[in-house]
């Protein structure tokens, strides 16, 4: 009977990977004209330090980030936590083409023999010793003026880079589209990126906890570097006025911020 369920089991996963293998995969330009946005998947994994921390961590760059990118999910950020309470918390980003790719991951995961071979210890772990003490997820949507994930690039790719992960929350859903709309049509990507900023990616909340929600990631050289980039932004005459206009007035009610700095096995 165990043998039967195994077969089942593994001849459903492998139909669902030639399925999610087969679906036409939109284009960067197609999604920024609206065509199925990519998925950003953001997965924090609550630790605890010693022996639990180490281990995902050796799973999470063996195992885990190489099965996605043969899964076809690339790039894949992996952060630890620069700052913070939450320490030691790893964070992934998984970019997802479509709803497809998100819901067969599991299944393409276990389909996968250099997986299971390298994650083999990982996957044995008793309930007694877990390989982490939780994991929160949300799904974000990418915003058409940024319809991808943008890797570090110039003095932000240096070693000593730090990523922060800003997540907006709004008081109502119409207050989190005027929001949304202060960063697209209203021009305050445009000013980041006019100010030297780099966003790594931009998303509307899907899916997750403390919706209505944006969330954006941004890249800089070092925290010297981000606190000259702030300043600089907060006395910006253009950001003085847009944060002004009426329509975008009291749209955000909360503002969680957390610094990140990316480990040695992140492809961003």
């Amino acid at each position: 009977m165990e043998r039967r369920a195994f077969l089942a089991a593994s001849t459903t996963a492998a139909l669902l990977q030639r399925e999610a293998l087969a679906e036409p995969r939109p284009s960067p330009a197609e999604r920024a004209a609206g065509v199925s946005p990519l998925l950003l998947e953001l997965r924090r994994y609550r630790l605890r330090n010693g022996p639990m921390a180490s281990r995902f961590g050796a799973y999470a760059k063996d195992a885990l980030v190489p099965a996605l990118g043969r899964a076809g999910i690339a790039p894949v950020g992996a952060w630890s936590v620069a700052f913070g309470s939450d320490s030691p918390t790893l964070h992934l980003l998984l970019p997802h083409t479509d709803a497809g790719s998100l819901v067969t991951l599991d299944a393409r995961l276990l389909a996968d023999d250099e997986y299971r071979k390298a994650a083999q210890s990982y996957l044995a772990l008793p309930p007694s010793d877990p390989a982490f003490e939780r994991c929160d997820s949300s799904l974000l949507a990418a915003v058409p003026t940024q319809p991808g994930v943008q890797k570090p690039s110039g003095e932000a790719a240096a070693a000593s880079r730090v990523f922060e992960l800003r997540t907006y929350r709004s008081p109502s859903e119409p207050a989190a589209r005027r929001k949304l709309e202060m960063f697209e049509a209203g021009g305050e990507l445009a000013l980041f990126k006019r100010l030297g900023f780099q966003t790594v990616f931009f998303g509307r909340g899907v899916i997750g906890a403390g919706l209505p929600s944006l969330s954006y990631m941004l890249v800089f050289a070092d925290v010297a570097a981000r606190e000259k980039a702030w300043l600089t932004f907060r006395d910006d005459p253009e950001w003085l006025k847009l944060r002004d206009q009426p329509p975008f007035v009291d749209v955000v009610s909360q503002i969680d911020a957390t610094l990140l700095r990316p480990t040695d096995y992140s492809q961003l």
